[in-house]
């Protein structure tokens, strides 16, 4: 961080090599997929043209970025939307057969429409604590918030996501 702070496109490059895959994947999470791209692409030119103020004593750059990406995110998904909301995509797995695909694929859609009803903060913590992985002290700090409202936070989100699946999965006529 400190030679982009000193304008070294290459170890912007760098940076972008590493984590662009993540951020996007973060993006997906909390915006949706329409804006994934734009969203990242918009954090790392944040990262180059705020470099300076990034400060590795108090916390690690990914940290840094996943709040980036997660405020770019909730604003994209605040502002007001032109055109039909785009189909979640498929998550391949191993050699499944057709019906293993079929119930892949439709629990991925339930578990993406659920998130989709969540509100952003909640979706926002969902998505850095289980699919990204940070801790919930990471996770935190990448929301800005306490380690204990964080937590609170995410309790209130995983209630609401099961609601919102077992909802999702009566209106489709099935329970489980």
């Amino acid at each position: 961080m400190a030679l982009v702070a000193a304008r070294n496109q290459r170890a912007l490059r760098v940076l972008m090599d590493r984590h662009m895959g993540r951020a996007i994947g973060l993006a997906i999470r909390v915006a949706g997929n329409a804006e994934a791209d734009d969203i990242a692409q918009e954090a790392f030119l944040r990262v180059w043209s705020r470099a300076g103020s990034f400060n590795p004593e108090t916390g690690r750059f990914t940290t840094w970025l996943y709040r980036i990406v997660v405020n770019l995110a909730i604003d994209a998904r605040r502002r007001p939307r032109h055109g039909p909301v785009d189909e979640a995509l498929e998550v391949p797995s191993g050699d499944p057969g057709p019906a293993e695909e079929l119930i892949a694929a439709e629990q991925h859609r339930s578990l993406t429409r659920a998130m989709a009803a969540l509100p952003e903060r909640q979706r926002a913590a969902i998505a850095l604590f289980h699919m990204e992985g940070l801790s919930g002290r990471e996770a935190a700090k990448a929301m800005g918030m306490s380690e204990k409202a964080f937590e609170s936070l995410l309790t209130r989100a995983r209630s609401a996501l099961k609601a919102q699946v077992e909802k999702t999965n009566v209106t489709n006529g099935r329970c489980r």
